[in-house]
């Protein structure tokens, strides 16, 4: 079992290409005050902690090795997918099993690889494997096939039938015959064979990697439930109210880049309103900051999107709030899930 207690001390985990600066565990404990800066982890956390299954497990891929399909809706496929949930266990957020080891070429990095059992003299695969017998009483040893008469098992030294397993005869292994040299030997050399580029390597030049069924680290789950709590009862309302609810959902902006918000509604009809909300929790004596205003408006801007709202718990910053009022952003301010919804609902009049 793979934990987290080395994870929670190693400091910030970078990934230059995801974009991806994750915390240390313990600075989750004050309250969950960077986690859900970052839109994908807010994606994720929702899929583990809305009543599904609570695990991601990877599934085998030909031509990725193993993937995850649950988060690469969220980060693309791999290998974005592992390096995510990698950053987010040395995080501490995710806990994680070792399911499986995986074999790569080392030549092109393709998982599409055979493992061929060669004649060590040789070393063609074209190899016929057999079972040796021994016959307990007289001691002869020999393959198989050189004890058959017919359908009965009769030893080639001493002519006696052998019924008994165990008693007349035992099997003693295996014996190998290579086709090609004609040798025999009883431990085949194992050879790796990668079907996209041909190469023929060994152990020793093998690649493996690791791959593990995550899942949410119970103690981080209790400091990020707090914006879960807000959004489930958000799709509530809002679908009580004849909205279809995504949670995330996605919209696809004027430049053709797919955005990600917290909550993505839609009214009814063709003509029918969006709505677009993110959550946004600091700890309690703590503001939120400026940046969630300036990603739900850059998102918003590019998106056709009738209203968006930010939920800031409990508030925003004086420099967030100037922000907000400059950016016209909607700003609902709420000491506790509660009052977020209730303030939300007294929005929505007017929308379907």
């Amino acid at each position: 079992m793979r934990t987290v207690t080395e994870g929670k001390k190693r400091g910030v985990k970078e990934d230059g290409r995801l974009g991806l600066s994750l915390p240390p565990f313990s600075d989750f404990a004050g309250g969950g005050k960077v986690v859900f800066r970052d839109s994908r982890v807010q994606a994720l956390i929702s899929k583990l902690m809305g009543g599904g299954s609570r695990t991601l497990h990877p599934v085998f891929d030909l031509k990725h090795g193993l993937k995850y399909p649950d988060v690469e809706e969220i980060v693309g496929g791999p290998p974005s997918d592992r390096e995510f949930l990698a950053g987010l266990y040395e995080a501490g957020i995710l806990k994680g099993e070792l399911y499986d080891i995986v074999l790569y070429c080392p030549a092109c990095g393709s998982a599409d690889v055979s493992t061929r059992y060669c004649c060590p003299f040789c070393k063609s695969f074209n190899i016929r494997r057999s079972a040796l017998i021994e016959h307990v009483k007289c001691g002869y040893m020999d393959v198989e096939e050189k004890f058959f008469s017919g359908k009965r098992l009769v030893c080639p030294k001493c002519r006696r039938e052998l019924t008994r397993p165990d008693v007349d005869y035992r099997r003693a292994g295996v014996w190998c015959t290579c086709n090609s040299c004609g040798k025999s030997f009883d431990i085949p050399v194992p050879h790796h064979f990668c079907r996209q580029c041909q190469h023929v390597f060994t152990f020793e030049d093998a690649v493996f990697k690791e791959a593990y069924i995550y899942s949410l680290n119970e103690e981080a789950a209790k400091h990020l439930s707090l914006n879960w709590l807000v959004l489930a009862p958000m799709r509530s309302l809002l679908e009580s109210r004849g909205f279809k609810v995504e949670s995330p959902g996605f919209l696809v902006g004027r430049s053709g880049v797919k955005h990600m918000f917290d909550i993505v509604a839609h009214g009814k009809g063709t003509a029918g309103n969006i709505i677009a909300i993110n959550v946004s929790a600091s700890a309690k004596n703590e503001t939120v900051p400026e940046q969630p205003i300036i990603e739900i408006f850059a998102k918003t801007f590019d998106s056709r999107v009738d209203k968006a709202f930010l939920i800031a718990i409990p508030k925003v910053s004086e420099s967030g709030r100037k922000l907000a009022s400059l950016y016209k952003v909607n700003v609902i301010e709420a000491e506790n899930p509660d009052e977020a919804v209730a303030k939300l609902g007294e929005h929505l009049p007017g929308f379907s």
